[in-house]
């Protein structure tokens, strides 16, 4: 049988905390306890060559947490792209709708994380941000990576901490100094699970208080490169639906550790967007589930809402068609405007685009909690829920459709 690299996550008794592949010996990550070390297990995340034979043995160690192969991961792309209106000024109907104009906060002394295809570091809207940039797509990390060759990223960081553009307010959170900007999936929009769990892990180390996921792991990828390897459909199918559940609890392993790692001083959140998979315009019964990681243990998934007929805010909004159910939360996913790759501004739609909202959000209740001594990592994941309403929302609306509701920023 062929081998597969797996990815491995130790505590307690397992070596010493460091980050690392047979590639990978200088990467400068640990996977320690943090600030609460006599509270919080040591972690070692690491990855093996393995057969899935192996796998049983390998599990019977009693410090293994999790293990899982490293299946594809990819891009989850917007579903539409526009050109920005070149004559709309002020906050962007984004940032109206949750509230961010009007907020007391922006997110100054937070600090985000967001795991994409890279940023633009160039673009105005980031200027005066100080980016910390890995590539998670080389085997070395490139500390000086993170460049975006495909634009999402760009997108996304812009709505999370963007600077005002052309007399635009693109950014829920422009009062963030300090981004770490993790590139996790290539120009082509694939990645590794591998690739995206040895990110997630820098981030929280590096001090991380949300991570914003625009991505997804590629099941019917998988699935087609098992088969490619000679395996019968149905038996593909199978071994892709194990691998798929394995990933699942990995990354529900890593959001437990990520909760933990800073304590009540540095918790961290991590948001992930629902996916685009469903097709309600085609038939309002045409809803898939929300795709992992979102779907793991400890994650927030991110619904996407649109503007209504009355074209406001405030009232009205509708669930995209495009949106995938049973999210946690929800956010403006339809026609966002934000950073453009090489300059300027476009806009998207996708649960990609309602995530970074939410991050942005979350980036204020972070700082209106340290400003008034009341941050734990209890007190902010229920802020952020707790602010969530349905209001906004069109009559009728499915809950399943937008979790909690629509995220509100601190007022």
């Amino acid at each position: 049988m062929k081998k597969d690299r797996f990815i491995v996550l130790r505590q307690d008794g397992g070596r010493p905390g460091e980050v690392r592949t047979e590639a990978d010996s200088a990467l400068p990550s640990r996977l320690d306890a943090g600030p609460e070390a006599s509270a919080t297990p040591v972690m070692t995340l690491e990855v093996q060559t393995l057969d899935h034979r192996e796998l049983p043995d390998l599990l019977q160690d009693r410090t293994v947490r999790a293990a899982a192969p490293s299946i594809p991961m990819r891009l989850i792309r917007p579903v539409s792209r526009s050109e920005a209106d070149a004559s709309a000024t002020g906050p962007t109907w984004g940032v109206q709708a949750v509230r961010a104009d009007t907020s007391p906060q922006n997110g100054k002394g937070v600090t985000v994380a967001v795991l994409d295809t890279g940023i633009d570091p160039e673009h105005p809207a980031f200027e005066g941000v100080t980016l910390v940039r890995r590539d998670f797509t080389l085997a070395d990390g490139d500390a000086d990576g993170g460049v975006d060759a495909q634009g999402h990223g760009t997108h996304c960081a812009g709505t999370v901490f963007g600077r005002e553009v052309a007399g635009q307010r693109i950014g829920v959170a422009p009062g963030v100094e300090r981004a770490l900007i993790g590139r996790v999936l290539g120009a082509d929009g694939s990645g590794s699970s591998e690739g995206i769990a040895r990110a997630l892990a820098w981030a929280v180390q590096q001090g991380a208080h949300v991570v914003s996921m625009s991505l997804g792991m590629d099941f019917p990828g998988l699935v087609a490169e098992l088969i490619r390897r000679g395996l019968p459909a149905e038996l593909a199918t199978s071994q892709a639906l194990l691998d798929y559940r394995a990933n699942l609890n990995l990354f529900g392993a890593l959001a437990a550790y990520a909760r933990s790692y800073g304590g009540d001083a540095t918790p961290t959140l991590l948001v992930a967007a629902a996916g685009n998979e469903s097709r309600r315009q085609q038939n309002p019964d045409w809803e898939v589930g929300v795709a992992p990681p979102a779907a793991s243990d400890g994650f927030i998934s991110v619904a996407a809402v649109g503007l209504g007929a009355q074209k406001t805010p405030d009232q009205g909004l509708t669930v995209a068609p495009f949106s995938n159910t049973g999210a946690t939360l929800s956010g403006p996913g339809v026609d966002v405007t934000s950073a453009r790759m090489g300059g300027g501004l476009v806009a998207y739609s996708g649960t990609s685009m309602a995530t970074p909202h939410v991050a942005g959000v979350a980036a204020l209740w972070f700082q209106a909690l340290i400003d008034s001594g009341d941050l734990t990592r209890n007190t902010v994941e229920t802020a952020l829920k707790g602010s969530a309403t349905r209001t906004p929302l069109i009559g009728g609306v499915d809950r399943l459709d937008v979790g909690l509701g629509l995220v509100q920023a601190p007022q």
